[in-house]
This record gives C-alpha cells, sequence and structure tokens, in this order.
C-alpha cells in the first residue's frame, strides 16, 4: 500500500479528467418550437441542437428514422405556463448534464424576453452589472488572514485524514496483537521483554510505518500528479487558448444567451481562481507540522487502548462489545465537525478541542480558521498525558490479557485487571 496508495490518490485525480475526456459525445437533438423563440439555444461540446419546421405527430413518427438522440417539443402553451409544458421525447433516459444545459438556456431566454416585454429591459446589461464577491476575515490583533471558503475545505480534510488514519493504524495494532496472542509467539516474546516494553515497541513501531507512509504518499502522489500536470496541461492549455482566441474574434450573430454562457464561465473560472489562491495563503509548514504531532499523538492514545482490547480477546469478533465505548468520542468528534466549524470559536468546539480522546480531530478542524496560542499548548499537552495515563492503564490490561486463554472478558473482568 505504500507505494498503491499514491497511485490510488494520484488516479482519483487523473482518471475522472481522461473518463470526461472519453465521454465527450456529442448528442444531437430535435427541437420542435412552435412558438418561435427558442431557435438560438447554443451547442457546445456536449449538446447540438437540430431544429424542425414540422407538426409534433411527423416529428414522432420520424423519430425512428432520425440519427438524433432525441426530441425536444416546446408547444405555444409553454409561453403561458412554461412548467411541465415542454416535453423531452427520447428511447433513453436523459442525462442531468443535457436538461440541466437546456433548461438553464431556456429559462435564461423566458426571462429576457418577459424583461423587454414588461420593463424594456435587457437581461444582457443586468448580467453585466453582476460581479463576484468573496469576504475574507482577518484577526485584528495578529493580521491572520482567513478565508471563509477555503478554510472550511482545508479543516474538514485535516480533521477526515486524521480520522481516518486513527481507526486505520489502530486497527492494526489491534490485529497484531490478536495475531501475536493466537499463534503463542507472544510467549516467546515475554520471556525477552517486559509487556509494557512489548506494548510500547508495537505501537511505536506502526507510529513510524504510518508516519513513514504519509510522507511517502504526500511526495509520491504530488510528483505523479505534476509530471501528469506538464505532460498534458500544455496542451490542453493550447485547447483553452485557442478556443478563447476564438470567442475573442467580432461577430455579428453573438446573442444575449451566448454573452450570458461565456459570462457565467468566466464567472466559474473566476471563482475557482480565487479558491486556488486562497488555498495557497495558507502556512502549510505550521499545519503540515501540527497534523503529524496530532496524528501522532491521538494515534498512540488509540492504539494503547486499541491494543488493550486486542489483549483481552481470543479472536478478532471478540472485539466489538469493547471497541464501541472507545470509537464514540472518534465518532462523536467527527460528527461534530458541521457546528465547529460554523462556531470555531464556540465553547464546544473549545471543550472537544481540549479533551484528548476528540482533539486530534477537532483541533485540525479549527487550525485553518486560527487557534490563539494557549489554546493550542494546552491541547497539545493534555494531548500527550492522555497518551501517557491511556498507556499505563493499557499496559495494565496487556501484562495480564496476553496470557489469558478460552475465557469469554467482561467489564468486570477488566475492572480486576486494572486494580492488580
Amino acid at each position: 500500500m505504500t507505494i498503491l496508495g499514491p497511485l490510488l490518490m494520484a488516479g482519483l485525480m487523473i482518471v475522472p479528467y481522461y473518463v470526461s475526456k472519453l465521454d465527450k459525445e456529442q448528442k444531437v437533438i430535435d427541437v420542435l418550437d412552435e412558438t418561435g423563440i427558442f431557435y438560438n439555444l447554443g451547442s457546445n461540446e456536449t449538446v447540438k441542437f437540430n431544429y424542425m419546421f414540422t407538426d409534433i405527430e411527423t416529428a414522432i413518427k420520424n423519430f425512428d428514422q432520425s440519427k438524433t438522440t432525441a426530441l425536444l417539443y416546446i408547444p405555444k402553451t409553454s409561453l403561458i405556463e412554461p412548467t411541465n409544458a415542454i416535453l423531452y421525447y427520447s428511447d433513453k433516459q436523459p442525462g442531468n448534464t443535457v436538461t440541466s444545459y437546456i433548461e438553464d438556456k431556456m429559462k435564461y431566454i423566458y426571462e429576457n424576453k418577459k424583461l423587454l416585454e414588461l420593463y424594456g429591459i435587457d437581461k444582457q446589461k443586468i448580467d453585466e452589472t453582476k460581479v463576484s464577491i468573496n469576504i475574507s476575515s482577518e484577526n485584528i490583533k495578529t493580521g491572520e488572514k482567513n478565508i471563509p471558503i477555503a478554510t472550511t475545505l482545508l479543516g474538514l480534510f485535516a480533521g477526515f485524514l486524521v480520522y481516518l488514519s486513527i481507526f486505520m493504524y489502530g486497527s492494526q495494532v489491534m490485529r497484531g496483537v490478536i495475531e501475536e496472542k493466537t499463534s503463542r509467539i507472544v510467549e516467546i516474546i515475554v520471556s525477552s521483554v517486559k509487556p509494557f516494553q512489548l506494548l510500547l515497541g508495537k505501537i511505536v513501531g506502526i507510529a513510524l510505518v504510518g508516519l513513514t507512509q504519509f510522507l511517502l504518499w504526500i511526495v509520491l502522489t504530488l510528483s505523479i500528479v505534476v509530471v501528469f500536470q506538464f505532460t498534458v496541461g500544455s496542451k490542453d492549455g493550447n485547447i483553452v487558448k485557442s478556443e478563447q482566441a476564438q470567442f475573442a474574434q467580432p461577430s455579428n450573430t453573438l446573442v444575449p444567451e451566448n454573452v450570458h454562457t461565456q459570462s457565467v464561465q468566466d464567472e466559474d473560472s473566476e471563482q475557482v481562481m480565487t479558491l486556488m489562491k486562497n488555498f495557497g495563503s495558507y502556512d502549510y509548514t505550521l499545519i503540515i507540522s501540527l497534523f503529524l504531532f496530532f496524528f501522532l499523538f491521538g494515534y498512540l492514545l488509540y492504539a494503547a487502548l486499541f491494543a488493550a482490547i486486542g489483549s483481552a480477546v481470543d479472536n478478532e469478533a471478540d472485539t466489538q462489545q469493547f471497541m464501541l465505548p472507545i470509537t464514540i468520542p472518534l465518532i462523536m468528534s467527527f460528527v461534530l465537525i458541521s457546528p465547529i466549524i460554523e462556531n470555531p470559536q464556540g465553547p464546544i468546539a473549545f471543550w472537544l478541542s481540549i479533551i484528548p480522546l476528540t482533539s486530534p480531530i477537532v483541533m485540525m478542524v479549527r487550525i485553518p480558521f486560527g487557534v490563539p496560542l494557549y489554546e493550542l499548548l494546552l491541547s497539545m499537552g493534555l494531548l500527550v498525558l492522555g497518551f501517557l495515563a491511556c498507556t499505563w492503564l493499557a499496559a495494565k490490561i496487556y501484562r495480564t490479557g496476553i496470557l489469558m486463554y478460552g475465557k469469554k472478558i467482561s467489564y468486570k473482568e477488566l475492572w480486576k485487571w486494572l486494580k492488580y
């Protein structure tokens, strides 16, 4: 997985690109417009319109002989009540992209017609007045900037990554302990080292494996994506430039609908560029360093508990009754991400980022929004203390449990082991 992981993650970014290129079949749609105002729906690489001048019965009768994808029928009654009056005839279920494109274009033409007839206003002029506004926040004391959308996405991603990592590597520790116990190899190992040393060695060893895999995943994934961008990006860049140049040429047939489509595309592109610029404004050295700390100690805390569970049972099926109390704080912190993002400085966010069992996820969600230094240091200190306390408790269960066979363990039995 150290090698396959980056390939899979890079594939998640690259494969959709190629799939979208392969699925660029242009659908030809016959348009029968009885109103006479929709003969300029425009075309793109996905949809092309073929306008007909006949009656609906003849059009439906001749549909099988035509090589078109569908028949779009716009009756005269649609001028009075367009909702559900327009029909899309096809022998296949239409895709959402096609129907959304047609609906958006027709909606714009309808609105433009009403504005011209009722108020003498051209909708194109209204579109020209539209602007894109992005609000960024700045700390009045420190001067640190936060961008709401980018900060939210970054916090979600960091929190989810910590949540996934703790579960993934923590379960590896538990399965490893169960395997050593059932194969009786642990009886040989504890003859040479103390149970606490064995427990700590297993936890730290898998932690280093996790850190190594993370660093390799980051480096290899970025390398694959960068190479892909260099090899494919220049070609796509030339295509985009040629399309932009073609659009820039003056044309007397340019109509408001086309201007509307281009303005929407420009606005979307501007928003994407702004978002990418906002992502580049964060101190990623600090964020990655804090991520490694909270991942490491969050994992160490939960890995000790997972190891204690593994030592108390004889097979993985018996772990379910003990897993729920341990995983509830993890699941709760993940479920509460949304209210924490809504109010990252509120009391819920504060206390969940201080309690060691929930702080690894919640604090990583809050860090992009800006966290006071004293809260960050307090959370880090309590997380380290929580790890030491959980490891001490887990070791008391571990030293007894690894040599206990053939007995169904209950919480009462675990309590006895803790008091030995």
